[in-house]
């Protein structure tokens, strides 16, 4: 098994590449070693010193680090082996009773905006997203106001921000006139997980 590494936007996290499914559909944020009750692969991630938080995504591993003074050359000989023993073992991600966040399908009680505003969220943006491994899930519209939560690299990266107003903000507006803006949600785990 050879695991490669690709830099995302974010200079705290990384992505590795090993080669093989990771999921086979949607993505999990774990932002503490509490969230990986559901994945034996992101637990045995978070042994390794430096590890803050784990996103898994449908063929990479997103892993940010705990401080920037962490050098990535001191984590990463750690995060390789981890996922190769791992995917060696033969043990399945993610628990069977725990399913990964694909909300941005379109569900049948969605009314026309809504679905139009999943639909690009799913086709046109959650692919460039994850390209930089991380991901965005949909958490409301209301108002005028499409709610998202970041996950993976996105979650703390610099240009974040930038993402949200320039990018899906402007593409959600060009194609659905009833959006008036685009703004970031956080869970209470996330801003508890900032403050560590």
């Amino acid at each position: 098994m050879f695991v490669q590494t690709q830099d995302t936007p974010n200079p705290n996290s990384l992505k590795f590449l090993p080669g093989r499914t990771v999921l086979d559909s949607g993505t999990m944020d774990f932002a503490s070693p509490r969230d990986a009750h559901t994945s034996a692969l992101a637990r045995q991630l978070f042994r390794i010193e430096g590890v803050k938080s784990v996103f898994l995504g449908p063929d990479f591993i997103t892993i940010s680090r705990s401080d920037e003074n962490m050098e990535w050359k001191v984590i990463k000989p750690d995060v390789f082996a981890a996922i190769m023993d791992f995917f060696a073992s033969g043990l399945p991600v993610v628990n069977e009773d725990s399913t990964p966040s694909a909300d941005t399908a379109p569900a049948d009680d969605d009314d026309e905006v809504v679905a139009m505003i999943k639909e690009l969220l799913d086709t046109r943006i959650r692919p460039t997203v994850q390209e930089d491994g991380g991901d965005i899930v949909y958490r409301g519209f209301e108002d005028g106001v499409v709610k998202l939560k970041l996950q993976g690299s996105c979650t703390s990266c610099p240009s974040s921000i930038v993402t949200l107003k320039s990018g899906i903000q402007n593409m959600l507006q060009f194609y659905v006139p009833e959006v008036e803006s685009v703004e970031e949600v956080k869970d209470e785990d996330d801003e508890e997980a900032a403050q560590v």
